[in-house]
């Protein structure tokens, strides 16, 4: 039994539990963790981003030399020298410009890199039933919507605030140096600009976050009807979906004409702020030559200086847009990588036992009134082969589960004999993913060492050797997305083969057969059994042929363990399972009758 989201869930699932979000100080500190292994690069960049900036702020100083030369009347000549600096100046600056600017892009592009890394490593650690509280629309919204944004951020905005900060403080400093007062007038405009910042960055934090939460919320709705559309059409309830959907779109848009005006209003508070500090060195720069203080060279210098900082001033403060909105989709992407280890480890107990498996009063709810598993208690013994039956909906899959460790439980224990291999134990359901590369690379994914030798071996237990050598180019050939498809039923044997290759000492098989249909179902039965054979194996049995063959035949009702013994003591028990039997048997011989 396999459990896919219902097509209806996407009416009630406003109260679905999402993924934690990181507050604004354990983001910040999770940064530097992430910076601290590359404080070299981070220093150099910063050291050459400041030397560029430096040499840039002679530009000023030269134009107005050129100024006064021209005021004094002397000669052409005099020229030479100012313009010829003009030009080595703006080669260095550009040199050195790139330069710096290379330096924080591949740091920023190393700390993303180690940050995709890290949330990649948790979110595949994370429970199925914590994604599922969550709902698969806030994990998708982060790895892509979120990443992106972060990643723009590292790959323009941090260069650039990085050389905007930096112009606007030795900026300053270059004007105190030609005089003070020019300094003073120039930071005038400062109030104006430390509001506007205040004013946006209050309400930008809270605009984005929403709006990010907003985007999860949409992708959710949309995954669910799309993956739900056979069941809505079959339930009619296109409408309703489609109201949901409607609705979850219009807040989505709403939120972004909110982020919109929000910066239209900041960019008008900006040019205030630009008219009021250059009216102020001006009318400074008027008052300082007409008193014999500077020279009008001086003071066009000052403008200029003055002038040359609304790019940077702008850029800084515009990016806090950027910044903004990166910073929500990084502290959503910390809530991932920061949860703790209790909420990501599997949650078996290793201890050294006789029994390979000890499921001790094992209970499992996937929310509140909906409880699916009452204390199950279960041991395999080594090399036990356990078969689960049951109903649709007794909990078969759950337990397989818990067991295997994907999912933790909600009440009660899974212990793990101490093995020698890692991992312990190994999970395969119906639903098996083909990974895009070759096939030899597929299989190596349950053991990167693994010889071309041990492949064959593998593919040979699983009899799926003579189809895979038959390829195109046998186990080079290119299987996956874009590759060649292999059908339900030798994707199934890859994935037995994996099994063969990670050689766990425990195995669960949650109805790994049932895509084969009927015609593979025998071949693919006895690739199973041949996975399995020297392993202790906890088999959800799609069909009762398997249950026949197991050590131990046990039976679910309604997440409880209501039979357990083997085939032929069950069927003569006339309980549950000879229920179960004496349908599934009548069923296969009626077509003969």
């Amino acid at each position: 039994m396999t459990t896919t989201p219902s097509a209806t869930s996407g009416i009630a699932d406003d109260s679905a539990e999402l993924l934690p979000i990181a507050t604004g100080a354990r983001t910040r500190a999770a940064l530097r963790t992430l910076i601290r292994p590359d404080r070299g690069r981070a220093v150099l960049g910063l050291g050459v981003l400041v030397g560029a900036t430096a040499v840039g702020l002679l530009v000023q100083p030269l134009l107005g030399r050129i100024v006064d030369i021209v005021a004094d009347g002397r000669p052409a000549d005099a020229l030479t020298l100012p313009v010829v600096l003009l030009l080595v100046v703006a080669v260095v600056q550009g040199v050195t410009t790139t330069l710096g600017l290379t330096q924080v892009a591949r740091l920023g592009e190393t700390v993303l890199a180690r940050l995709r890394e890290q949330f990649i490593e948790r979110a595949l650690q994370l429970p199925a039933d914590r994604l599922e509280r969550a709902g698969a629309g806030d994990l998708t919204a982060r790895v892509t919507g979120d990443v992106a944004r972060v990643a723009e951020a590292v790959r323009s905005a941090l260069p650039e605030m990085a050389r905007s900060v930096l112009a606007i403080v030795l900026t300053l400093g270059a004007m105190a140096l030609l005089d003070v007062r020019f300094l003073l007038a120039a930071l005038l405009a400062v109030p104006v600009q430390a509001l506007t910042a205040r004013w946006y960055v209050r309400r930008a934090v809270t605009v984005y976050a929403d709006q990010r939460v907003a985007n999860g919320a949409q992708q959710q709705q949309l995954l669910e009807t799309i993956g739900g559309a056979v069941t809505v059409r079959g339930h009619r309830l296109e409408e309703q979906h489609t109201k949901k959907s409607a609705a979850r779109s219009r807040r989505a848009v709403e939120l972004t004409m909110r982020s919109v005006h929000l910066v239209l209003g900041f960019y008008a508070r900006l040019h205030i702020a630009e008219y009021i500090g250059l009216a102020a060195v001006l009318v400074t720069g008027f008052f300082l030559v007409r008193d014999g203080s500077v020279s009008i060279g001086t003071a066009t210098a000052a403008a200029l200086y003055f002038h040359s900082l609304f790019g940077p001033v702008n850029a800084a403060l515009v990016l806090l847009d950027d910044a903004q909105s990166a910073a929500a989709g990084l502290a959503r992407l910390v809530g991932v990588t920061d949860l703790k280890e209790s909420a990501v480890r599997l949650p078996h107990q290793r201890t050294p036992s006789a029994a390979a498996v000890t499921v001790d009063a094992v209970s499992h709810a996937y929310g509140p009134g909906r409880t699916v598993l009452h204390e199950v208690s279960l041991t395999l013994r080594a090399g036990e082969h356990v078969a689960l039956v049951g109903t649709s909906g007794a909990g078969k899959s759950t337990l397989a589960r818990l067991v295997a460790g994907v999912q933790q439980p909600t009440g009660g224990t899974v212990s793990v004999a101490e093995g020698k291999t890692a991992p312990s134990v190994v999970l395969v359901t119906q639903e098996v993913h083909v990974f895009t590369g070759t096939l030899a690379e597929d299989l190596r994914l349950a053991r990167p060492d693994a010889t071309d030798s041990d492949l064959r071996t593998a593919l040979a237990t699983v009899h799926a050797l003579e189809w895979a050598e038959a390829l195109p180019e046998g186990l080079a050939t290119v299987v996956g997305e874009g590759g060649h498809r292999l059908d339900p039923a030798r994707a199934q044997q890859l994935a037995l083969a994996r099994l063969v290759l990670a050689d766990p000492p425990v195995a669960v098989l949650d109805e790994a057969t049932a895509e084969a249909g009927s015609a593979g179902a025998r071949t693919l039965e006895r690739s199973a059994e041949a996975a399995l054979a020297g392993r202790t194996a906890l088999v959800v049995a799609h069909r009762l042929t398997q249950a026949v063959a197991a050590d131990r035949i046990v039976v679910l009702e309604a997440g409880r363990v209501v039979e357990s013994g083997t085939h032929d003591e069950l069927r003569t028990a006339d309980g549950p399972y000879a229920a179960l039997w004496h349908a599934w048997s009548g069923s296969r011989a009626a077509p003969h009758l």
